[in-house]
């Protein structure tokens, strides 16, 4: 079982840059998946951006394309998501998570859930 801890939200104002990062324990962090996924208030929660393995494959959601870049470091058990140009419409809680295969849009697919961590961007 991984264990997963996100952090670097906070309060940005739209047009501004944060960088989240996703710790993991565990040996096998490399065999799996990430994705970083958001809930709004009232809202269902969202795959935002989705990397496999080895970092070759990548997943964008259509309103972050061109703004947030996923990447991911194996040797540090880490998964990051920049995020550029933040809009209003970018607040949310942000939270990782793993996967065996490469289904980000299938929400069941994913576990091993982390706390997530909240971004909130003022206009």
């Amino acid at each position: 079982q991984v264990q997963l801890v996100e952090s670097g939200g906070g309060l940005m104002q739209a047009g501004g840059s944060l960088r989240l990062s996703c710790a993991a324990s565990g040996r096998t962090f490399r065999i799996y998946a990430m994705g970083w996924f958001r809930q709004a208030p009232g809202k269902e929660r969202d795959v935002v951006a989705a990397i496999n393995w080895s970092g070759i494959n990548t997943y964008y959601a259509d309103s972050v394309k061109g703004r947030f870049t996923i990447s991911r470091d194996n040797a540090k058990n880490t998964v990051y998501l920049q995020m550029n140009s933040l809009k209003p419409d970018d607040t949310a809680v942000y939270y990782c998570a793993t996967s065996r295969g490469f289904a980000p849009r299938t929400l069941e697919d994913w576990g091993s859930w982390g706390q997530g961590t909240q971004v909130t961007v003022s206009s």
